[in-house]
């Protein structure tokens, strides 16, 4: 825990604010993906029940896989949005870019690909063998 500290001192609040302004542009950006589907998927929603004469079992699976596909996508936006909101509050917290797993800084490359991630490499491995 000591090297976490010694290590969240180290960045800079320059640092910290290009940090969290990257991390604010890339949570409104989802939250602005996620407006988008919400007002896609009521439209679908519309289409649909203005639509329905004539519909055959063909039909009416299309229809229910595309409502699916809607509320699959609005669930992952979502969630990819907490992730972010996770990332600005450790960020507050100054535990950004630390392992939750072993409290090891998690690699800069990494961060740069996964600005949201919470483990670092080994842990992740980890817990992903775990899960299959």
């Amino acid at each position: 825990m000591l090297v976490q500290e010694t290590q969240t001192t180290a960045r800079s609040q320059a640092e910290n604010d290009q940090i969290r302004l990257a991390l604010r542009s890339r949570y409104d950006e989802l939250s602005a993906e996620y407006e988008q589907a919400v007002l896609q998927s009521q439209v679908l929603r519309l289409v649909e029940v203005a639509d329905t004469a004539g519909d055959d079992q063909a039909d009416s699976g299309t229809k229910t896989a595309e409502r699916d596909t809607a509320q699959s996508l609005l669930r992952t936006i979502l969630d990819r949005r907490a992730q972010f909101e996770h990332a600005l509050a450790r960020l507050d917290e100054g535990t950004y870019g630390f392992c939750e797993g072993c409290a090891a800084p998690i690699p800069v490359e990494r961060l740069e690909i996964f600005p949201s991630a919470t483990s670092c490499v080994g842990c992740k491995q980890t817990r992903e063998r775990r899960a299959a």
